[in-house]
């Protein structure tokens, strides 16, 4: 496809729009700060560049970590997760940097692109549109993540930089809405789009971060439920969408992951061209893993329903922990490799992890606390396997950062906020998200009434998209951070000592404290530039 292979080729915009100095008379043998925007190949590069920037792999994966998903003995996600942190921590630093790096580059764009006199007006509103959403996703990030951050939606000096104030959480968040409602109306539907376009962002895409950016304030569902009924009700205008049948397929299937209707907008990668390959590192090693750097874990686990519909430790559901893997939600061996799994793809084979019964004498996937490669949770990833990968598990595959599901799932919680939750909302999120899941019994289909609804909205939420990035904003907004991350993250049932937590692994001791780490530490070095910014509490 021309556009991805266009995006993700190396580009030296940035560097021609940032490291010429100021001319009188354009150079008549390069490009200058007089002439670089005046080509039109050149608008497009740095439009690419600006979608190079927006999100990463690493970031997309590793955040599930922070949450209690997901445990990773690897450096700093280690740190944050069992409370050691502190303002200096190169993960805090590189984000702050990362995200105003991208909202650098927007801003001179959007300062600039007007220079050219050859494309059209329509053409340029277009480009600006999808430039003003990377940017309004950068600014969502930074204010979820620090809180009071300099909102900047212009291109500044760097004298201005380290003077500039914060402006409020609400503030930035008011900009982000306001921004991505006012896109929307400008850029295409995902219907408009030619083959060849397929990845760019969208009004559906605008709407989708907007119905994500309100849900995240928590007062505003009425907006919410109006945002997702425009995806889901105004599909001639705003482009169809709609839950792809299997769920595994969205995922791991390369044709179903590339093109689907489900995906609103998604990282794009291309086989040979930008590639990714964290999955060497989450998958069992008999199949090709290198080490476990973020394993799942048994709490995760366990919110998997039964397949009848019920939590495994409700009366009736059938639960057996000898056998704790037998009928339950299908999602649950799409997304992690368990006791036993039937790993099929580039390798077939039977994955042994509880100690002492794999036949081959190697025991690669095995649960052993000694190893320094083996899971420490007894549990391995799956989704997003890519069974076309090139060696090492260097992958082709797209990354969703909005779908569909998530379109349901956020009007689902939002009505049942609003106390408008019934058999007909039901029948068109939570029922249909089952279905495609997988689940046949009634128990798991029907409505249920609404004694218990914002517990199995949440575990839906959780269990559909689980290792997509969305798990920790999730607790810290329904501020459940020092329930769920407090005391140990568990793993499998293979701990040497039974009498402790019931045999269950102590991966990892986690400390979260509420006064403090909801909002993580403005960098100390940013707060050393500019004395305008203030720490936040704790710190």
């Amino acid at each position: 496809m021309k556009f991805l292979k266009k995006l993700f080729i190396t580009l030296l915009a940035a560097v021609a729009v940032t490291g010429c100095k100021k001319l009188d008379l354009a150079p008549s043998d390069r490009f200058s700060e007089l002439n670089f925007w005046t080509i039109e190949p050149n608008v497009y590069n740095a439009l690419y560049n600006n979608y190079s920037l927006m999100y990463n792999a690493n970031l997309y994966f590793y955040n599930e970590a922070l949450s209690d998903n997901a445990f990773s003995s690897s450096g700093d996600y280690n740190v944050i997760a069992s409370g050691n942190s502190n303002s200096n921590l190169a993960k805090f630093q590189n984000d702050w940097e990362d995200y105003y790096q991208t909202i650098k580059s927007c801003n001179l764009f959007l300062a600039h692109v007007d220079e050219n006199t050859t494309m059209s007006t329509e053409v340029k509103d277009r480009l600006k549109a999808e430039t003003r959403f990377i940017r309004a996703f950068a600014h969502f990030n930074l204010a979820k993540w620090y809180g009071n951050v300099p909102l900047i939606d212009r291109d500044i000096t760097p004298e201005e930089a380290q003077t500039i104030a914060p402006s409020t959480k609400a503030q930035v968040m008011d900009f982000v809405i306001a921004e991505l409602g006012a896109i929307a109306e400008v850029l295409p539907s995902k219907n408009e789009l030619p083959p060849a376009e397929n990845g760019r962002i969208t009004s559906g895409a605008a709407l989708a971060l907007q119905a994500r950016a309100l849900l995240y304030q928590g007062n505003k569902m009425n907006e919410v439920v109006a945002v997702c009924e425009k995806l889901m009700n105004q599909q001639a205008v705003y482009g169809t969408y709609g839950l792809v049948g299997d769920y595994s397929a969205l995922f791991s299937n390369p044709a179903t992951n590339r093109t689907n209707d489900e995906a609103i907008l998604s990282l794009q990668y291309v086989p040979g061209v930008r590639t990714w390959n964290e999955m060497w590192d989450f998958a069992p090693r008999s199949v090709g893993g290198r080490v476990s750097s973020m394993a799942p874990t048994q709490e995760l686990v366990d919110d998997y329903l039964m397949a009848n519909g019920k939590r495994i430790d409700e009366a009736g559901s059938g639960y057996n922990e000898n056998t704790p893997y037998i009928n339950r939600d299908p999602r649950l061996t799409a997304t992690i490799v368990y006791d036993g799994y039937n790993w099929t793809g580039a390798v077939n084979k039977t994955i042994y992890i509880k100690p002492g019964t794999d036949p081959d004498g190697a025991r690669l996937d095995e649960y052993n606390p000694a190893s320094q490669s083996a899971s420490p949770t007894g549990y391995y990833w799956r989704k997003y396997y890519d069974p076309t990968a090139l060696p090492n598990f260097v992958s082709g595959l797209n990354l969703h950062l909005l779908r569909y599901a998530e379109v349901l799932l956020n009007y689902a919680e939002a009505k049942n906020s609003l106390g408008q939750m019934d058999a007909t909302v039901w029948d068109k999120t939570i029922r249909e998200l089952r279905k495609r899941a997988g689940f046949t019994d009634a128990g798991a289909l029907n409505y249920p009434g609404n004694d218990g609804m914002t517990d199995i909205i949440r575990r839906e939420r959780r269990v559909e998209t689980a290792m997509e990035g969305l798990r920790t904003d999730d607790i810290y907004r329904w501020r459940i951070a020092e329930d769920v991350l407090n005391g140990w993250a568990h793993g499998a049932k293979f701990s040497s000592d039974p009498s402790t937590d019931n045999g269950y692994i102590r991966a990892q001791d986690r400390n979260f404290d509420p006064d403090k780490n909801y909002l993580w530490p403005i960098p100390a070095r940013d707060l050393g530039l500019n004395p305008n910014l203030k720490q936040n509490p704790g710190y």
